[in-house]
């Protein structure tokens, strides 16, 4: 049973690919099936720790104070107090 599905890959990737699959008279798809596979094996084989999410940026303020995250709304919040709107409010 297969799953078709769609990704996007920088030309650059998808020609070499495509023309190593070519080399080894094989069908992109097989070639890319084959990679995938070979890279679950290596990932499962490894010691090393699957990749975490890295933590959002730090900004700082050119004193070097931290500006604290902000959530969507609190920025909308600021927004409107920095250029408050005559009688209209836009949707969100």
């Amino acid at each position: 049973m297969f799953v078709r599905t769609t990704i996007d890959l920088p030309d650059p990737l998808f020609r070499e690919v495509k023309i190593r699959a070519a080399r080894e008279g094989m069908k992109l798809r097989e070639l890319v099936i084959c990679f995938l596979e070979a890279g679950i094996r290596e990932r499962g084989s490894s010691d090393a720790p699957a990749p975490t999410h890295t933590a959002l940026p730090i900004f700082r303020q050119p004193n070097g104070t931290v500006i604290p995250a902000r959530t969507n709304a609190e920025i909308f919040e600021i927004l409107d107090a920095e250029n408050p709107l005559s009688d209209e409010t836009p949707s969100r």
